[in-house]
This record gives structure tokens, sequence and C-alpha cells, in this order.
């Protein structure tokens, strides 16, 4: 029992604290260089946009949907209407 105890110990030095944060450190998206696809439609437009803000990760939602509230300072969020029109872009 001890030996694992001891184990766990030494293993939880190993440990940074900063699991996933390091990939999104200094990336930043642009969500004003994404403006000029509001009112087009999502489908062929997603990348691109992405790649305008210079963003790591895209989220997709319709207007109105349930959203985690973790921020990303590399994600571009797309709101769209159900008929997928782009609506709103933002960071976060």
């Amino acid at each position: 029992m001890r030996a694992i105890l001891a184990a766990a110990v030494l293993l939880s030095g190993c440990a940074t604290g900063t699991s996933g944060s390091s990939s999104a450190e200094g990336a930043m998206c642009n969500a004003n260089a994404a403006e000029k696809f509001v009112g087009r439609p999502l489908e062929g437009n997603q990348e691109a946009a992405q790649r305008a803000a210079a963003a790591r990760v895209v989220r997709t939602y319709i207007t109105g949907s349930a959203l985690t509230m973790d921020f990303r300072q590399d994600r571009l969020n797309i709101e769209t209407t159900p008929e997928g029109i782009i609506t709103q872009v933002s960071c976060g």
C-alpha cells in the first residue's frame, strides 16, 4: 500500500498543471477579419471564416442554442439561422 502511495506522489510531480492550455497559448482569434462572412451561408464559408480569423477551433451553433461558457481565445464562434445563414461571428 505504501509503495502505491509513494508512486502516486512521485508521479504527481510530473504533472505541470497546464494540460491543454499550452497549445492555445499565443493563438488569438480575430473576429473582425471574419465579419465579411455575416449574411453568407455557413456551408462553403466555415473554413474560409476560420482562416480569416486565424482561429484554431470553430464552434458553430444556431441562434438560441445552449452553449458552454468556457472561453478559448483561439476559437471562432459562428452563429447561424436555422437555415444555415451566418448571423454573427465572435471569438471566445
